[in-house]
């Protein structure tokens, strides 16, 4: 974006450094308008869907009939809460805790299409970009738990880190298991892959359904979901790693909990729900692609988005429901349900998908490995005539001449 503005202003290049921060600042701007909200309207849901499972109204005063407003009063009462620090607590490490886990939850959505060409920084390894910067995520867990001085804190620190790295092998193995069936890691590839009808979505492979299952199971768990909210057990840990914290603190807890878990909603549709793919191609039944101009690209654009983000939170949806109708798992359990299934069936997965995608090309019909064999004898055909090519002239009759003497 800001090399179009370069060239189409003609900016001298002593400016361009201005350029590029204020483009910077403004899709930073954007992005962390978009968490925000995403988080104000994930507390009004949770509530709602906690309410209506629990077969009462939740939220009814704040904002009109349905609680509107219960979000921003939450947020102005922790503002004005009190910021508590323990007499012991180390003060630098307990003050940067919670903001290393944000920045964590936050960056990758700087490599998250939200449509062909509304990303932040569009990366070919997107995939492994996302991933690797979510797993820091625990660090500050672990560095506010440590920093409290608090054994409850530590303890939860540490169910923290022990759960989350457990299961973010099984979650990488369903990201591996996607890649493989696409061959890419790049995001904006693997959305359109899978354009047009729903039956063109990769939940229509039985392996990677089965992945989509384990994938949302491992992702609730790397937030800390119920019922693998171990590390914030109040019946045991009275609050896990944030015991200690309170006010604004604790809110960036808060809000890094939901930003990551409406993150793995976003990257499970792209990965297996058609991500900007609609169930019906609407956009190429309106003409909204760029072959009609720049508007049309736009609003295309603009409705994949808010195709992505209704997806995405029909998976946030999924969470809080699993939240409100199972029990809690002991440790144990939870352990045990990362190692002794997820894992194993991650890798059950894995091997089906290579199967069908290496030796069923096409699934029953045979029309990739036809297409495959035709694409093959085209480039055996390119590479022939390219050696022809670099041949001198006296050199290649010899070469093509039959034994019986005349050139046909």
């Amino acid at each position: 974006m800001a090399d179009g503005l370069i060239q189409h202003f003609g900016v001298y290049p002593c400016w361009h450094w201005l350029v590029y921060l204020t483009v910077g600042l403004v899709q930073a701007g954007l992005l962390v308008a978009m968490v925000l909200l995403s988080v104000a309207v994930c507390n009004w849901m949770e509530r709602k869907v906690s309410a209506r499972i629990q077969d009462r109204l939740g939220p009814t005063r704040a904002g009109g009939r349905f609680g509107w407003l219960q979000s921003p009063a939450d947020g102005l009462k922790l503002l004005c809460k009190e910021d508590l620090m323990p007499a012991g607590a180390d003060r630098m490490l307990f003050r940067l805790a919670p903001y290393i886990s944000f920045c964590a939850a936050f960056a990758p959505y700087l490599a998250l299409p939200l449509a062909p060409g509304w990303v932040v920084q569009p990366l070919r390894t997107a995939v492994f970009f996302m991933l690797a910067v979510t797993g820091l995520e625990v660090f500050g867990v672990i560095l506010g738990g440590y920093a409290s001085h608090s054994k409850w804190a530590l303890y939860g620190a540490m169910r923290e880190a022990a759960q989350v790295v457990s299961y973010e092998i099984p979650l990488g193995l369903c990201v591996v298991t996607v890649v493989l069936a696409t061959g890419t890691m790049d995001l904006v590839q693997i959305a359109d892959a899978q354009q047009g009808w729903f039956w063109h979505w990769h939940l229509r492979n039985p392996f990677l359904f089965g992945t989509f299952w384990i994938y949302m199971t491992c992702a609730t768990a790397g937030t800390n979901r119920a019922p693998f909210d171990l590390p914030e057990a109040e019946s045991e840990l009275v609050a896990g790693f944030m015991t200690e914290y309170s006010g604004f603190r604790w809110l960036i807890f808060f809000m890094a909990e939901y930003t990551t878990m409406l993150l793995l909603s976003l990257l499970a549709a792209i990965l297996f729900a058609g991500g900007w793919n609609g169930p019906l191609p609407l956009a190429g039944w309106l003409g909204l692609s760029a072959d009609n101009g720049l508007l049309a690209a736009w609003l295309g654009d603009a409705l994949g988005a808010c195709n992505l983000l209704a997806k995405g939170f029909l998976g946030l949806t999924f969470m809080m429901w699993l939240r409100w109708t199972l029990p809690r798992l002991r440790i144990d359990q939870a352990m045990a349900t990362c190692l002794k299934y997820c894992v194993p069936l991650a890798c059950a997965m894995l091997v089906g998908t290579a199967l069908w995608t290496f030796g069923m090309r096409g699934g029953f019909s045979g029309k990739a490995e036809k297409e495959d064999r035709g694409a093959d004898n085209n480039v055996q055909v390119t590479i022939l005539n390219s050696q022809f090519a670099i041949l001198p002239g006296p050199a290649l009759a010899p070469r093509l001449m039959p034994e019986g003497g005349r050139n046909p």
